[in-house]
């Protein structure tokens, strides 16, 4: 029986096999290089594209925050139209009362006696004045009692001026305040508290 040498054949074989095991692992390197690049690119393109919509949100938020701005200013410029036309009105609603407060002040004014400072915070009157006597601070104090726009005078200080050039050595500097009412919005509470201070003055 003749022998067959089968060595080379087998080496040839090993050899193919260890090629063809190269070429598939360099084509399966080369596919997921391939992949990754891809991915890789893939990742890419939505980063970018999500970066690019949040610059066009942020700018949409600018756009709104410069609105709300500009609404929050105008807001701020109604509400001091609104105060400012609600003064006006005080004003003008309050005018014929302001001048009549002022003419019953000239009306309730006893003789022998002036002011020197006249002072109105709210609806209370403060009056810092000279007069010849203490009895004529009396007679203002029932003046001001009796009054329909006037109550509850409040004598604070007084003292006696002696060297007062107008009015003598009798003369006095006193310092009173009372509340200025409306007889057309009557009070039934102002009428026992009007005449107490005033008859403790005429005391």
């Amino acid at each position: 029986m003749a022998r067959i040498n089968l060595l080379p054949w087998r080496e040839w074989e090993r050899e193919r096999k260890r090629k063809e095991f190269l070429g598939n692992l360099a084509g399966v390197l080369v596919a997921a290089v391939a992949l990754v690049l891809l991915f890789g690119w893939y990742l890419d393109g939505r980063i970018e594209n999500q970066e690019d919509r949040n610059a066009y949100l942020e700018r949409e938020i600018a756009v709104l925050d410069e609105k709300i701005a500009e609404i929050q200013a105008l807001q701020k410029k109604r509400e001091e139209l609104l105060a400012r036309m609600r003064v006006i009105q005080e004003l003008q609603g309050n005018r014929p009362v302001i001048v009549r407060v002022f003419d019953e002040l000239v009306r309730t004014l006893a003789k022998g006696v002036h002011f020197r400072e006249l002072k109105m915070q709210g609806t209370t009157l403060s009056v810092a004045g000279v007069a010849e006597s203490n009895n004529r601070i009396s007679s203002l104090m029932r003046n001001l009692d009796n009054s329909d726009w006037f109550a509850s005078p409040n004598l604070k200080t007084i003292k006696e001026d002696p060297e007062n050039s107008n009015y003598g050595s009798q003369a006095s500097t006193f310092n009173l305040t009372f509340v200025q009412t409306n007889p057309n919005h009557t009070d039934d509470g102002d009428g026992p508290a009007a005449g107490g201070p005033a008859n403790q003055g005429g005391r």
